[in-house]
């Protein structure tokens, strides 16, 4: 792994930001770095520290993902980005929103929460050991995302983005995946929804059930001005799920001018 984050870009314009979820990767956004830059963006898609060729990170914290967020926006020099997070990425963009808001033009929230719960739950702890337990079998990250993917989706999934979110989950690290899954259960940033002020979508699947659309509509309401849109038949991985549907609310998101979103 080398000292730099690895990316992927294409296209000129405005840049659109992309961080992926837990078992993902730069490979997860692989359809929007297309459309996004052939529709007058930069499409820029990130590995997080532990994934694909960046760096780990220790320890393995939130304020740490950010800070490596916040260094590869100012590595890009464009001076504002529009920041898209899903799953766990969505956690990262709303930490660093509630760190360096000036660096965010618009903010796109994807099949997230604001707060995964606290590690003595007992939902979480049933989270995190049905998440680990292929791997504590000896299985691989192939066989974990054998098992897990079909369990996230939607019945209106499109089969070759299911394909890809498999491929994604079984390159991960399996370091990184058990310390990001500890990270997970640390984040809470509820009480920040209400001091975001830039505009801001949230995307939801109807058949989500890691981050839940009734936990995304609060979400919302918490965040003023923001847009909802909830995706029919469609589960935790929207982007791979359905992609034309995905783009186009986001291009239609970010299409608008800015003053009609407040």
């Amino acid at each position: 792994m080398t000292g730099l984050p690895t990316f992927t870009t294409l296209g000129s314009g405005p840049t659109v930001l992309m961080l992926h979820g837990i078992g993902g990767g730069h490979l997860a956004f692989a359809p929007q770095v297309e459309t996004f830059a052939s529709s007058g963006y930069r499409a820029v898609a990130w590995d997080m520290p532990g994934y694909g060729h960046s760096a780990p990170i220790e320890p393995y914290t939130f304020k740490g993902l950010a800070e490596r967020c916040i260094a590869l926006i100012e590595s890009l020099k464009c001076g504002q980005v529009v920041l898209l997070g899903h799953s766990m990425g969505g956690m990262v963009a709303q930490e660093v929103v509630a760190r360096r808001p000036e660096l965010v033009s618009r903010l796109v929230l994807s099949g997230t929460s604001p707060a995964f719960g606290k590690s003595d739950g007992e939902w979480q702890r049933a989270f995190l050991r049905e998440r680990t337990a292929p791997l504590d079998e000896g299985k691989s990250m192939a066989d974990l995302a054998e098992i897990l993917v079909p369990q996230m989706i939607g019945p209106g999934s499109l089969p070759e983005g299911v394909r890809l979110a498999q491929h994604c989950m079984g390159t991960v690290n399996p370091s990184t995946y058990r310390r990001a899954l500890e990270a997970l259960l640390t984040f809470d940033r509820r009480a920040d929804l209400a001091r975001i002020h830039v505009p801001t979508l949230l995307i939801a699947g109807e058949q989500d059930k890691v981050a839940s659309p009734a936990v995304m509509k609060k979400m919302a309401q918490a965040i003023i001005g923001s847009t909802y849109i909830e995706l029919p038949g469609i589960g935790h991985l929207q982007n791979l799920e359905a992609p034309d549907d995905y783009d186009a609310a986001v291009l239609r998101f970010l299409a608008l001018p800015r003053q009609l979103l407040h």
